[in-house]
């Protein structure tokens, strides 16, 4: 297959995306694809989605403007999109619901997925036991120690937690286990994917389910302020919450798009193309052309790769990509607690952190918002923990 396809292409965002897997799972996957396209446009499909994200999920969800921090750094305006007020706590359940209905048109009663932080394994196990459905997470052994309260959410919510002891025991591992998962039980399986990354139709499913999140904040920011944002900040890890934070702003050229990475795990900012996991995107490698260990603070940023469209929007320049370092995440997490009552994601504190860089830098009349794509609850103990040393 050529990888310099045309942006127009299925699957394919210039040259990123694609699908590079056996020819079994190619037929499941091509099936899935055609499904999805059938239904996403569907009036009675998208009518029980969107009862399921105000009846269940609670949206929509605030855009909160943040008087304090706004005050403390002196510079842009400051806007909260609050994915943490969500059921379960995190952006992650708008995508799951999405592939929950879609799982359900299909007939599947197994579903499977992979979790880092496990907010992804949360919302997947509360959306089977809502539909009934068998529900298998696999979750790297070291993440299962690190968030041993949503292990136990997840087995509370009638899910099977799969620790996964292989390579790093984290999340790149959880993923290699569902993929081969799905490789033998296809007939029999819906994967719920979490991120906006895997072979094709996932970047895309997971893009098109994400996208409320902008398509909100787009109608707040106007109502709010009248006019569009001057920047657009999100953390990435596989690229979920910052591709649906994005999504509507992609062709607003006078939005900056920022993606904020750890800078131990800094795949747009130094990551090559290469093929992981079935699809082409930057990831980064190792001499020996191998996926390099990564590690984050924040589970849930912890992938050696990244979406294909964020690939593909770092490369053509569309949007920028930064890294902060863990102090930087926990003197952010400390401070957006202190001074809003907002304890956030330690993944979600990445994006607060390079905020309290940038808002300085521009004046008083601009506006940042900020994607909280999560809650802090999940990481209290570990911050606890790590501000103890």
């Amino acid at each position: 297959m050529n990888l310099n396809q045309e942006l127009s292409q299925e699957g394919y965002f210039g040259e990123f995306g694609g699908s590079f897997v056996p020819p079994d799972l190619k037929e499941v996957l091509d099936y899935l694809a055609a499904q999805f396209n059938k239904y996403k446009d569907d009036v009675e499909f998208n009518e029980e989605f969107r009862y399921y994200l105000r009846e269940y999920v609670g949206r929509e969800n605030p855009l909160t403007f943040a008087q304090q921090l706004t005050d403390r750094w002196n510079g842009a305006k400051i806007y909260l999109k609050r994915e943490d007020l969500n059921h379960t706590g995190a952006h992650k359940i708008n995508n799951v619901i999405g592939q929950i209905l879609l799982a359900k048109r299909m007939g599947a009663k197994r579903v499977i997925a992979e979790t880092g932080a496990g907010q992804h394994g949360v919302a997947t196990a509360t959306a089977c036991a809502m539909f009934d459905m068998e529900c298998i997470i696999y979750m790297g052994a070291e993440d299962t120690r690190r968030q041993s309260l949503n292990v136990f959410r997840m087995e509370l919510l009638g899910a099977k937690v799969v620790p996964v002891t292989k390579g790093q025991a984290r999340l790149k591992d959880a993923v290699d286990e569902a993929l081969n998962d799905l490789i033998q039980n296809y007939k029999t399986t819906f994967y719920l994917l979490g991120s906006a990354v895997g072979p094709h139709p996932f970047p895309t499913m997971v893009k098109h389910f994400q996208s409320i999140v902008s398509e909100e904040s787009k109608r707040q920011i106007l109502e709010k302020e009248g006019r569009l944002p001057d920047a657009v900040l999100a953390c990435v890890g596989g690229g979920s919450n910052a591709i649906g934070a994005f999504a509507h702003y992609i062709d607003e050229p006078s939005v900056r798009l920022i993606g904020v990475e750890p800078d131990r795990a800094p795949t747009l900012t130094e990551g090559v193309p290469g093929v992981i996991h079935g699809f082409k995107c930057l990831v980064l490698l190792d001499e020996n052309g191998d996926p390099k260990p990564t590690y984050s603070i924040a589970a849930g940023l912890d992938y050696p790769g990244v979406g294909p469209e964020h690939s593909y929007l770092k490369a053509s320049g569309r949007a920028e990509y930064v890294t902060v370092t863990n102090e930087e995440v926990l003197e952010a997490f400390q401070e957006l607690s202190r001074t809003e009552g907002i304890i956030p994601a330690l993944e979600s504190a990445h994006a607060v952190a390079h905020a309290k860089k940038l808002a300085p830098t521009m004046n008083r009349d601009q506006i940042i918002i900020i994607n909280l794509s999560g809650r802090g609850d999940k990481d209290v103990e570990q911050v606890f923990e790590m501000l103890k040393k």
